[in-house]
């Protein structure tokens, strides 16, 4: 495992400045305040069941509306895990992960191989859960991937909560990053592609 792999990111624009830093190692500790208090629910529980130690704090333009704040963190939390992985040697590259939040069942895989794409079908029918607009959420990940440099595909197969629904994605893209992240000793000098390149 590197000694380190960490990252500091700090993106302002005219409409949102938000800071964020991230600890791939860590052990699930988050300081997390978006103004979105449902995302920042999410974040918590991504960090926790992630093992990562994050922090982000974001300052957006939330009286016009959400979308700038919900997609420019997905966007930093991109940033902070392609500073914090470097090349990528010796990781795992890929993971994915099954899980039951009470009615319902998500699955969500990723490949952090450096080729973005999303496939989000969360299967909510409400427009909002807490304060949050849950379209959004395409929006997060789509930031996300396009700037981690990764695929990810999110899904759940049924269930009838729609905040168990958002849950389940949440805790089960925590889990498929956290096995993507992890290293495997015998492949620590090497990139997870027959390619010789990410």
């Amino acid at each position: 495992m590197p000694a380190e792999r960490s990252a500091v990111i700090q993106r302002d624009t005219r409409e949102t400045k938000i800071a964020g830093s991230l600890a791939i190692d860590g052990t699930g500790q988050y300081q997390i305040r978006t103004g979105v208090r449902f995302l920042d629910h999410m974040l918590e529980l991504f960090a926790k069941h992630g093992a990562f130690d994050l922090t982000l704090q974001a300052d957006g333009d939330l009286d016009v509306d959400q979308h700038h704040t919900v997609e420019d963190t997905g966007i930093v939390l991109g940033q902070l895990f392609s500073k914090a992985l470097g090349e990528r040697r010796g990781i795992n590259r890929a993971g994915y992960f099954v899980l039951p939040m009470d009615e319902t069942l998500a699955v969500v895989a990723v490949d952090l191989g450096g080729r973005p794409a999303l496939v989000y079908k969360d299967l909510v029918d409400v427009t909002h859960v807490g304060e949050l607009q849950v379209e959004l959420l395409h929006d997060f990940f789509e930031g996300f991937v396009n700037h981690a440099g990764a695929n990810l595909h999110a899904k759940v197969m049924y269930g009838r909560s729609s905040h168990h629904k958002i849950e389940a994605i949440f805790k089960c893209f925590a889990r498929a990053m956290r096995y993507a992240c992890s290293t495997d000793e015998r492949l620590r000098d090497q990139l997870p592609s027959t390619k010789g390149l990410l």
